[in-house]
């Protein structure tokens, strides 16, 4: 079990980062440097089937050591990390029996439970940190870790029995693209979980519904001793626009069922200004609403500063899995047994966020989301106690387990 750790601080060192501006899957070089390391590692603890696509997918099979036929279960994670904050050069810290109080960090920065009131429910454990310059990483890299420990305990114990099960670890699910070129038919599985949820516990079959809006403001430059009349500043406009957001709803202010608008990405000069905003609402109706908004904003702006002032791209990203995992909610049930027979309260969220089981359970794998234990994903205060790594494995273990209870 220790190993789950070993693996989370090697993963780690390797920059996997994604981006939204490259245009190529997987968005960066340094996804496919570690799927490579990760393609030779299973291959090496004795799975079968490993493989790794042009696009940075990696597949494996444990193969079924039971004559029983039940049905055929898959894992899956991702290898990018989030565009919040640097992903590179990660130094993670350990801190030994966690006595409650501040952890300082560099730069100034401090974890405080103060702040962050689950830390209190750590204490005497040992949490890997940030050292405060980058972000951890446990989004994915830890589910990758408890994934690949949980295969290598399957191998080495063979007198556990269990049907085939699957695993795949994909690129760029941070920009939304991790189930782009994911082949269903080739996974074969019957049915999923991503380890890829927060905090001990955790389970989520229901997730937002999410857009993006790719928008780029075009201005007219006229120097200023005579510009009235003439300049029309692209930075202003896109201003203007966010100003019309709902105040309310925006990530900060909002929790729960609440949705949003995010601007999270804007650059520019008078002449060209881009702006990137995500939306989210777990409720459809809602979600439609908001698509309506941004799109009758833009044309606002159109009418009151010219034609083609603005030019939107707002494209669908996923949608909220709930109707496609009720039918088959003994998935979730079984999870939830397992996290209770290893003595792991279940916590059942919606998830303010989508995890490529979102986009995957449409296109026809059921996909619920198991925790991965870590707190804070993507920014310099991320951390993960250690127990909290094994207990996922456990959960892992017991779900395989369970699974020969039914039948395919």
């Amino acid at each position: 079990m220790e190993k789950v750790v070993e693996r989370f601080l090697k993963y780690v060192k390797y920059d996997t980062q994604s981006s939204m501006d490259t245009k190529t899957t997987p968005s960066t070089p340094g996804q496919m440097v570690l799927a490579e390391a990760i393609k030779k590692e299973l291959e090496e603890i004795g799975l079968h089937d490993v493989s790794l696509d042009s696009n940075g997918y990696i597949m494996a099979t444990l193969p079924s050591n039971t004559d029983a036929a039940v049905p055929t279960l898959g894992f899956i994670a991702h290898m990018d990390t989030a565009l919040d904050a640097s992903g590179k050069d990660i130094n993670p810290q350990i801190v030994k029996s966690y006595q409650g109080g501040d952890i300082v960090l560099k730069n100034g920065l401090v974890l405080s439970p103060k702040e962050y009131p689950s830390l209190n429910n750590y204490k005497g454990q040992d949490i890997i940190t940030t050292d405060g310059t980058t972000l951890l990483g446990a989004d994915n890299k830890a589910g990758i870790a408890e994934i690949i420990t949980t295969a290598e305990y399957l191998i080495n114990n063979p007198e556990i029995k269990h049907g085939t099960i699957r695993i795949a670890f994909t690129p760029d699910e941070e920009i939304g693209e991790g189930a782009d070129h994911f082949d269903v038919k080739k996974f074969n599985a019957d049915f999923a979980y991503t380890i890829d949820g927060g905090e001990i516990g955790e389970i989520e079959m229901e997730n937002f519904n999410a857009a993006h809006a790719k928008i780029n403001i075009y201005g007219k430059s006229i120097h200023t001793g005579s510009a009235k009349g003439k300049l029309i500043n692209s930075i202003t406009v896109a201003s203007e626009l966010m100003n019309m957001l709902p105040a309310g709803q925006k990530p900060e202010y909002t929790e729960e069922y609440e949705g949003f608008f995010h601007v999270n990405d804007i650059r520019g000069k008078i002449e060209h200004t881009y702006l990137y905003m995500i939306i989210r609402d777990h409720d459809k109706p809602k979600f439609l609403e908001k698509k309506k908004l941004v799109e009758d904003m833009v044309k606002f702006l159109n009418a009151k500063y010219g034609e083609g002032t603005v030019v939107m791209e707002l494209e669908d990203q996923y949608f909220n899995m709930r109707e496609h995992i009720e039918p088959v909610m003994y998935i979730v049930d079984m999870a939830k047994q397992a996290m209770e027979s290893v003595g792991v309260t279940p916590k059942q969220r919606a998830i303010r966020g989508g995890t490529d089981g979102a986009r995957l359970t449409y296109m026809g794998l059921p996909t619920p989301n198991l925790f991965t234990g870590g707190h804070n994903f993507h920014g310099k205060l991320e951390y993960i106690p250690i127990p909290s790594m094994l207990k996922a494995v456990e959960v892992i273990l017991k779900i395989v387990e369970l699974n020969n209870n039914n039948k395919k």
